[in-house]
């Protein structure tokens, strides 16, 4: 039954992959913590074994489609893998229930973000300079190391609004970013909690597939709806993740 249940989690986690070019680990540490009953340590250095493999494929897909900008995601990578990796180690300096809580609140704020401020539709692609790229790939390279997010949910629309890619652009760009950023971080948790490699197997190779049939369902389903909806999905879990850490620490 457990093998089953990670299978499914795994499967949903490519298709967010496939279809957003993100929200990977947003769903992977949650699902890890509360489904699987690893702590949130272990999870955060699983997800990002689980996150990597999975947006390294699906970046696979992409480069065939056209819509990979090489040149910004490896700016934008690059030093997201530094800032990655240097800021790792953070992740020990609070417990298992405050970390919780910031990964909650991070999740309200991208999924507020992502109703309250669409994305535009149409974009030239000729991006808006190296400094704006750098100082962007930083930011989401912290949020990596620090909560294990591979950063899909926040990369796609810097690469959008602050980046100035075209929407199906930065979508597969983030793919590259993600796997880059996964690697360092991963590699700046070595010396954590061990990890549980079945889990994570059966993970990315449902992922895998989940991924497929993501990237075909993105050419039916208007990305409007997708994005809309998905950011509701996101509000409602950190929602629960809020209430359920708070309850722990006694706040409610």
């Amino acid at each position: 039954m457990q093998i089953g249940i990670d299978i499914l989690l795994g499967f949903v986690i490519g298709v967010s992959l496939g279809l957003l070019g993100g929200g990977g680990s947003i769903l992977t540490v949650p699902a890890l913590v509360y489904v699987v009953g690893q702590s949130p340590q272990a999870a955060v250095t699983a997800s990002l074994m689980i996150v990597g493999a999975n947006s390294a494929m699906g970046a696979f897909m992409h480069r065939s489609q056209g819509t990979l900008n090489w040149k910004v995601a490896l700016v934008f990578g690059g030093v997201g893998m530094a800032a990655a990796y240097l800021s790792a180690g953070w992740s020990k300096l609070l417990p298992p229930t405050a970390l919780m809580i910031l990964f909650a609140v991070l999740m309200l704020v991208v999924g507020l973000f992502m109703i309250l401020k669409p994305q535009p539709a149409n974009q030239d692609g000729g991006g808006r300079g190296w400094l704006v790229t750098i100082a962007s790939g930083l930011g989401v390279g912290v949020m990596t190391g620090f909560l294990g997010v591979g950063g899909g949910f926040l990369i796609v629309p810097a690469l959008v609004m602050l980046v100035g890619l075209p929407i199906r652009q930065a979508v597969g760009t983030s793919l590259v970013v993600i796997a880059m950023n996964s690697l360092a971080g991963f590699l700046g948790h070595l010396d954590g909690p061990s990890i549980d490699l079945q889990v994570v197997a059966i993970f990315v190779m449902a992922g895998l597939t989940g991924a497929l049939v993501g990237a075909r369902l993105a050419r039916i389903v208007h990305p409007d709806h997708l994005r809309k909806g998905f950011a509701l999905f996101v509000i409602g879990l950190a929602i629960f993740l809020l209430v359920d850490n708070a309850n722990k620490l006694g706040w409610i």
